[in-house]
C-alpha cells in the first residue's frame, strides 16, 4: 500500500479514527495510552483501557504530532537526512501507537462506542496526514535532502527511506497547486468517511440476519457438529430449541455444503450475496460508487489515468496491462474448467431426479456429493485430524524447522478478549523475536475474514533491534459441546497463510520501522503468507501435525492420498470466482471515466463481457467487497495470484532440494522475510531464487496446465 513513510501506518490505511472534538474528561496522567506501557514487553494495557481514554488520547497525540512537525519545518539548520528524514520518520509514534490499538479494537473487538468514535471523527486524521504531506516548508526541506542525495554518505537502507519519504510526498500531492491541494483535502476527507461506512455497514449487514430453523427434518444431510452449533447460536439468542444459522463464513459456507434443503440453501445464500445491497440503512451501492469517482477524480487529479494507475506504479505488476495480461492467461482455462465442473454437477442433479439448472447456492452441496463420490473424500472424515491445537502446532514446528525459531505460551500479557492467545517467540539461539497474539474464533463485535496485523513494528533504536509485536486475527469453526475446534481443511490453511505474514512481520530486521516487515507492495506481501501454505498440504508436513483429536493417530496414508486425488478438484470454480472479482475490482479502478448508473448492471456488464457462468458469481460481489473499498485492496485483489506465481516458484526451489533445507530457508529469511521493504522485490526475489519466477509451477498447482 502506497503511504507516506513518515506517517505512522495505521493513519494511513485505515479508514476511520477519533478525534479531538469532544471535552477532555481524562487527564493524561490517568490515560494508559499516554503513559509509558508498564506490561510485559511493553504491550498495550488492554486491561485498562477504556473507550473513554481515545478522545482524549488523539487529541495530545494529535498536538503532540504537530509539534515534532513544527521543530522539523522551524530547524535553523540546513536540512539534513537526520534532522529532515530522519526526524520525519520518528515522528508521531505516539500518534501511531494510538492509532494500531483503535483501528485493531475496531476490526477485531468494536461496539457501539467505538464505532461512533470512528464515523463521528473519520476526517480529522485524514485532515491531519494532508496538513503534513502537503506542507510547503516541510516538503522543501525533504526535497533538498533528495536533490543532494548523491554526495550524502548513505547505506542502502537510508536511501530508500529517502526515496520513499521523497516520493510519498509526490503521491501525496506535494507539487499540486494550491487550489488542487484545496481539491485533495476535500477528496480525501470525503473517502475516510465513505470507507469506513462501507465497513461498518457491512458488520451491521453481516450481524443482522439469521436463518432460524424449527423444525429437525430441515436440517437433514446437516453435519452433527453443524446442528449442534447451530443449536448452542439459538440457545445463546434465547431461542433454545431452535437452530439459528448465520453469514459467518463457519456457519454459512457448510450449509450450503451440506443442507439438502433446497429452498434454504437459496434464502441463506441469497442473504449472504445480497449484503449491502437490500436499499435499506445499511446499503452500500451509493457509497462504493462515489468511493471509485472519487478514487479516479484523486488519481487525474495526481497526473494519472486511473486509480489503478496511481496504485500498480508502486507494485510488482508496475500496470494496469500487466495485471490484465496476467488474469486474462488465467481466465480461459480456468473458465473451461469451471464449465466441465457445472456439467457435471447438472449431471448429478439430473441422476438425482432434479429439473432445475444449477444455481449458485446448488456448487457447493454437489460438488461435495460429486467428491464423495470420484474421491470416496468426506470434509467431515478430515476435520478430526486438524484440531485447531493441532495445525496451530503444526505451524509453529514448521517455523521451528526452517527458521529454528521457539513458541511459548504466555498467561501474564493482557489481551483484548478472553479469547485471544499470546506466544513469546525467540529465535534459534533463545534471544527474543517478538510476540505473536492470535485471535481465533468468529464474533459480533469482529468483521469477516482473515488478516495480520501488528501493535509494534520492527525498528532499530540506538543499535538495538525494538522486538515487534504481531498479531493474527481469524474467523474459525468454534468448539462444539467437548469437542475442541476442528477446522475444516481449508481453515487449517488460512491459519498457516496468517501465520506467513507474522513471520514476515516478527522476523523484520530492518533500521525504520516504515520499511519493516509487510511494508511491501500488495503482490508482493502475500508471498510471505502464501508460501507456508504449502507446508501446510504437503503430505510429509501433514503425517507430523494432522493427528485425531482423539486418538492421536497420525492422519492415515489412504486420506492423505484421498486428499492429494483431490487436490485440484473444483479448482475451476474456486480460480474463476477469484479472477473475476479481481477483474471486477479492475473495472471499477482502472476505468478512465467517472461510473454512471446502477452498480448492480455495472456489476453484471463486466461478469457479462468477460463470460462468467450463471452458476458462479464474483468470490466478492461489489456490495460487500470489503477488500477494495475499505481494507486497502483497491486495484490490488489481483495480488493474491500474482504472488502465487512466486510462491509456487520459491516452494519448488525447497522441493528441489529438501522441504527444509536449511541454506534454502536461511536464503528466503535473509532475501525476503527480513528485509522487509528495503529493497526491491522482484530483486530480492532474484537474490533468494537465482531467478525470475517460472509460472508454470502455478498453473500445475491449480490444475490448469
Amino acid at each position: 500500500m502506497n503511504k507516506l513513510k513518515f506517517l505512522p501506518f495505521c493513519i494511513v490505511v485505515a479508514t476511520v479514527v477519533v478525534g479531538c472534538q469532544e471535552a477532555d474528561n481524562t487527564q493524561d496522567e490517568n490515560n494508559p495510552l499516554l503513559l509509558t506501557y508498564d506490561t510485559p514487553f511493553q504491550v498495550p494495557p488492554f486491561d485498562k483501557i477504556k473507550d473513554e481514554h481515545f478522545r482524549p488520547a488523539f487529541k495530545a497525540a494529535l498536538a503532540q504530532h504537530n509539534q515534532e512537525i513544527d521543530v522539523i519545518v522551524n530547524d535553523s539548520q540546513d536540512p539534513t537526512f537526520e534532522n529532515t528524514i530522519v526526524a520525519l520518520e520518528n515522528a508521531g509514534s505516539t500518534l501511531g501507537n494510538i492509532s494500531r490499538v483503535f483501528f485493531n479494537l475496531n476490526s477485531a473487538n468494536t461496539n457501539d462506542s467505538i464505532q461512533a468514535i470512528a464515523k463521528d471523527m473519520a476526517p480529522v486524521l485524514s485532515a491531519h496526514g494532508d496538513e503534513i504531506s502537503l506542507n510547503e516548508k516541510l516538503f522543501a526541506r525533504v526535497k533538498t535532502v533528495y536533490d543532494n542525495r548523491a554526495s550524502l554518505t548513505l547505506d542502502a537502507e537510508d536511501a530508500k527511506l529517502l526515496e520513499e519519504t521523497y516520493k510519498g510526498f509526490i503521491r501525496a500531492g506535494a507539487n499540486l497547486s494550491e487550489s488542487d491541494k484545496e481539491k485533495l483535502k476535500k477528496i480525501n476527507s470525503e473517502l475516510s468517511v465513505l470507507t469506513n461506512d462501507f465497513g461498518q455497514n457491512l458488520l451491521a449487514e453481516t450481524n443482522a440476519y439469521e436463518l432460524v430453523v424449527d423444525n429437525e427434518d430441515d436440517l437433514a444431510g446437516l453435519p452433527a457438529a453443524l446442528k449442534q452449533a447451530a443449536a448452542d447460536a439459538a440457545k445463546a439468542k434465547d431461542k433454545e430449541g431452535k437452530w439459528v444459522f448465520t453469514l459467518q463464513n463457519p456457519s454459512v459456507m457448510p450449509f450450503l455444503q451440506y443442507a439438502d434443503n433446497r429452498e434454504l440453501r437459496k434464502e441463506i445464500w441469497n442473504a449472504y450475496q445480497m449484503r449491502g445491497n437490500n436499499g435499506n440503512n445499511n446499503d452500500n451501492k451509493e457509497i462504493l460508487l462515489k468511493t471509485a469517482n472519487l478514487r479516479l477524480e484523486k488519481a487525474k487529479l495526481l497526473g494519472y489515468d486511473s486509480h489503478a494507475a496511481y496504485v500498480l506504479e508502486e507494485a510488482m505488476a508496475e500496470n494496469p496491462t500487466n495485471v490484465y495480461a496476467l488474469l486474462n492467461k488465467i481466465w480461459k482455462p480456468a473458465l473451461e474448467k469451471a464449465k466441465v465442473e457445472a456439467a457435471d454437477i447438472q449431471k448429478e442433479i439430473e441422476a438425482a431426479g432434479g429439473d432445475f439448472q444449477v444455481a449458485p447456492y446448488d456448487w457447493r452441496y454437489y460438488q461435495e456429493k460429486i467428491r464423495k463420490a470420484k474421491y470416496a473424500l468426506n470434509e467431515e472424515e478430515i476435520k478430526p485430524y486438524f484440531s485447531l491445537a493441532a495445525v496451530r502446532q503444526g505451524a509453529f514446528d514448521t517455523a521451528n524447522k526452517l527458521y529454528g525459531l521457539s513458541f511459548v505460551a504466555l498467561s501474564n500479557v493482557p489481551t483484548y478478549h478472553a479469547e485471544v492467545e499470546v506466544y513469546e517467540v525467540k529465535d534459534r539461539d533463545g534471544e527474543h523475536l517478538g510476540l505473536l497474539y492470535a485471535d481465533f474464533f468468529p464474533r459480533e463485535s469482529k468483521r469477516g475474514g482473515a488478516w495480520m496485523t501488528s501493535y509494534r513494528s520492527q525498528s532499530t533504536k540506538e543499535g538495538e533491534r525494538v522486538a515487534p509485536v504481531i498479531s493474527i486475527v481469524c474467523n474459525f469453526t468454534k468448539p462444539v459441546g467437548d469437542e475442541p475446534a476442528l477446522l475444516t481443511f481449508d481453515e487449517a490453511t488460512t491459519l498457516f497463510h496468517e501465520f506467513g505474514h507474522a513471520l514476515h512481520g516478527l522476523l523484520s530486521n530492518v533500521k525504520y520501522r516504515s520499511l519493516a516487515g509487510t511494508a511491501v507492495s500488495r503482490d508482493f506481501v502475500e508471498l510471505p503468507s502464501q508460501v507456508m501454505e504449502n507446508w501446510a498440504a504437503d503430505p510429509a508436513v501433514l503425517k507430523t501435525y494432522a493427528k485425531h483429536y482423539q486418538t492421536g493417530e497420525a492422519i492415515p496414508d489412504t486420506l492423505i492420498e484421498k486428499m492429494e486425488q483431490a487436490g485440484t478438484f473444483d479448482q475451476g470454480f474456486a480460480t474463476v470466482e477469484y479472477v473475476a472479482a479481481s477483474l471486477l475490482d479492475l473495472d471499477y479502478h482502472a476505468t478512465t471515466k467517472p461510473i454512471e448508473g446502477d452498480v448492480n448492471a455495472f456489476e453484471a456488464a463486466g461478469m457479462q463481457k468477460i463470460g462468467l457462468i450463471d452458476a458462479i458469481i464474483p468470490r466478492y460481489r461489489s456490495t460487500y467487497f470489503q477488500h477494495i473499498f475499505s481494507g486497502g485492496y483497491s486495484a490490488g485483489y489481483y495480488a493474491y495470484i500474482w504472488a502465487e506465481v512466486l510462491d509456487s516458484d520459491a516452494f519448488a526451489a525447497f522441493k528441489e532440494k529438501d522441504l527444509f533445507d536449511q541454506a534454502t530457508a536461511t536464503s528466503f529469511r535473509e532475501n525476503i522475510l527480513e528485509k522487509g521493504g528495503t529493497g526491491n522485490p522482484a530483486e530480492m526475489y532474484r537474490q533468494f531464487r537465482g531467478k525470475d519466477p517460472d509460472p508454470v509451477h502455478l498453473m500445475k498447482k491449480r490444475g490448469l496446465n
